[in-house]
């Protein structure tokens, strides 16, 4: 590997400052900056110049696209902080240079008859006056090139080039030949630099550092479903987020209409994550809490965690199942006896007993089996009327149907159902319950989840996270929930059984990224496998793959975290690091009356540091580290509280059932045992909060470590 800086002092932690005499490589590359940014202000103005006067041809097609061009110009827009492109391929491509534009196919191969063609690889198409790209998309299918290009298999690239940036600056490159055979790998000092970067505030892209087998999930077709576990620091959430851009990308049109979901696990985490999208141009994406999900009814009250586990147990979709269908009458008393004019016209009950088996045998969901009922019971008289030599129409047997003898016996023999109503009622009635849950859940697990206190009314109940999910899967039992193009669930091994099927019902009939670690599973239902979580998500044919090496976390703090992994998740190795940190963690024991202030101490002096500072302990011990650091002086924001004039504080104080998905350049964890005696996965939640560190980790103690951690 070759490399040049502006400034010989250029080093993973500072870039070079320009110098003014560059090489002429380096000039050639300013140039080629300068030029393509003089090509995007051209596309900006060419877009602000179209004349949209009356182009939708009413009022509301108008304000469409007036907000569509406003948005592309927005997009078009040359931040002066951001680099226009962050590397360059050399080499010889079949199909070039569609491969540039996205019209080829997306495995692009080599071709060694082509001439050489040569690429930047950006954020975002930048193209001249003849439409020729001069920075290409980072979803495009040549840009695979530059991610995945090996010696062994170099695709096609003869030479790679990433650059080296401050600010929006082009300060330094290095070269890779990966066909001469002469040269020798070597670590890239710039991908170092940006990969260890401190970062403050909301996450960022990662699209100058994306590795292959990052790259490989990133573009996973639109029809496949992947389940990614990831340990620690591997991009896991980043590889989900950007595979939601790329398929954007590619499939914009059939995504547009069809719509895609990001769902996390709170909302801390979505605060953090809500820029990486829209800094990739992609601002229509979704993002929720599956609480947000099924926010069908309001939560309340919290359940324990015994009926937390049942509730979200995948037993209660027959329990729920039953309670929907459980009010048809199979065998209705009575005739149907409908009176058009003079006409009296009878469908005898042993006829509409036949309607409604037919209709029960049939794989539909509840309520259109209702409203089917209606008209096969006017079908049934209009048949009568066609054999006394009446000539029936569409509209005759539409009114039949909406007659009120026909209403009055499908509300007889097939009852509407409230899904929220229906809940209540199971969990309110004891007999009801028996009757549902027979031969599902035992006597004593019916006691747990029976409410102690009968509510009176939908709005008056209490209800809990894991209710409402029962609500929404009642609500699917009566009309099928819409299902999404596209869904990324992160944290996944976090979900109930029952939660699954909710978040797979929004993806029935698209795909998903199932994003998460078995080892960082918290909740008292947290899964043990992919496989069963996969099948409670609908996706039994999802491919799995696995990121074990690290990017971000130095070596010494996922040395000392794995500690924890034989007794948590005895099965999945521990990760590697592609980094090593010397320093980077220290332990420090303190004086039992003093852990507070020590703390608040550690958090001042990684303040002096360059980047972002969290300060993670158990959620009881909060409001005492809060008055702690309010007597240091220190000004910080607590996770999860809304205050806006805390938002832009460097340091954080992380209550650790927040911290997950998140990530500090340094952090102090306060008393690691109160973590683990906080809840029954105690020791999986201090194992998430160990890991949230990308540059430095202290653990301060006054009481022993967990032995686990020794």
């Amino acid at each position: 590997m070759s490399a040049y800086a502006a400034d010989p002092s250029f080093d993973a932690r500072t870039p070079a400052s320009p110098a003014p005499d560059p090489d002429p490589a380096l000039a050639a590359e300013r140039a080629h900056l300068d030029a393509s940014r003089a090509a995007l202000r051209r596309m900006r103005e060419d877009t602000e110049a179209l004349d949209l006067t009356d182009v939708g041809g009413n009022e509301v097609s108008n304000k469409l696209v007036h907000s569509l061009i406003q948005d592309r110009i927005a997009a078009l827009a040359d931040l002066a902080d951001t680099p226009l492109f962050f590397g360059r391929i050399d080499g010889r491509f079949a199909d070039a240079p569609e491969v540039a534009t996205g019209t080829a196919p997306v495995e692009v191969a080599a071709d060694p008859s082509r001439p050489l063609e040569r690429f930047w690889i950006g954020r975002r198409h930048v193209h001249d006056n003849h439409g020729d790209p001069m920075v290409v998309d980072w979803r495009a299918p040549v840009s695979r090139s530059f991610y995945r290009a090996t010696r062994i298999d170099p695709l096609g690239v003869e030479l790679r080039r990433r650059f080296g940036w401050t600010g929006g600056t082009l300060t330094a490159f290095e070269d890779e030949h990966l066909t001469d055979a002469a040269e020798h790998d070597a670590k890239s000092v710039i991908l170092a630099a940006e990969i260890e970067r401190p970062r403050v505030g909301p996450m960022r892209d990662i699209v100058a550092t994306i590795q292959p087998e990052q790259d490989e999930i990133v573009r996973a077709d639109l029809g496949e479903t992947v389940c990614v576990q990831g340990a620690p620091g591997t991009g896991k959430t980043a590889v989900g987020l950007h595979r939601v851009a790329w398929l954007l990308y590619a499939h914009r049109e059939r995504l547009h209409r069809s719509g895609t979901l990001v769902v996390g696990p709170n909302r801390s985490f979505l605060d953090y994550i809500q820029q990486v999208l829209p800094a990739l141009g992609e601002v229509e994406v979704g993002q929720t809490t599956v609480e947000d999900l099924v926010a069908r009814v309001p939560v309340k009250a919290a359940d324990s965690p015994e009926a937390g586990r049942l509730k979200g147990d995948a037993r209660m979709a027959e329990v729920l199942r039953r309670a929907v269908w459980s009010g048809v009458v199979d065998a209705p008393a009575e005739s149907l006896l409908v009176v058009r004019g003079s006409r009296r016209w009878r469908v005898p009950s042993y006829d509409v007993e036949e309607v409604v088996a037919g209709l029960r045998s049939r794989d539909v969901r509840y309520g259109a089996a209702r409203d089917m009922l209606h008209q096969r019971l006017a079908h049934a008289v209009l048949v009568q009327m066609e054999r006394a030599g009446e000539s029936p129409d569409d509209r005759v047997q539409d009114s039949v149907a909406r007659s009120r003898p026909v209403r009055d016996l499908v509300n007889a023999v097939w009852p509407a159902v409230d899904p929220a109503k229906l809940v209540m009622r199971l969990l309110s009635d004891a007999e009801f319950l028996a009757a549902c849950a027979d031969g599902v859940l035992t006597a004593d697990e019916q006691a747990l989840i029976l409410w102690t206190k009968p509510a009176r009314g939908v709005g008056s109940a209490k209800w809990t996270a894991a209710d409402a999910v029962l609500v929404d899967e009642a609500a699917d039992l009566v009309a099928r929930t819409p299902s999404l193009g596209h869904v990324v669930v992160d944290e996944a091994q976090d979900l109930s059984a029952m939660q699954c099927r909710a978040v797979g019902r929004r993806c029935s009939t698209g795909s998903a990224t199932v994003l998460g670690d078995i080892a960082q599973g918290t909740t008292p239902w947290a899964a043990t496998d992919w496989p069963t979580t996969l099948r409670h998500l609908g996706r039994t044919d999802a491919r799995l793959a696995e990121l074990t090496r690290g990017f971000r976390v130095p070596r010494e703090i996922l040395d000392f975290a794995s500690r924890l992994l034989p007794h948590i998740a005895p099965g999945l190795a521990p990760a590697s690091s592609v980094r090593e940190a010397p320093g980077s963690l220290a332990v420090h024991t303190v004086d039992p009356q003093a852990v507070d202030k020590a703390a608040a101490d550690e958090a001042s002096d990684l303040l002096k540091l360059e980047g972002s500072v969290g300060l993670i302990a158990a959620d009881a011990q909060i409001p005492a580290l809060a008055a702690a650091l309010r007597d240091a002086g220190l000004r910080h924001r607590i996770l999860g509280d809304d205050d806006p004039e805390a938002e832009a504080a460097r340091l954080s104080l992380v209550p650790a059932s927040l911290a997950k998905g998140l990530e500090f350049d340094h952090i102090a964890v306060a008393e690691p045992t109160a973590i683990v005696e906080a809840e029954p996965q105690g020791l999986r939640r201090l194992y998430v909060v160990l890991t949230r560190a990308v540059s430095t980790l202290a653990v301060v103690h006054s009481r022993p470590l967990p032995p686990e951690l020794e």
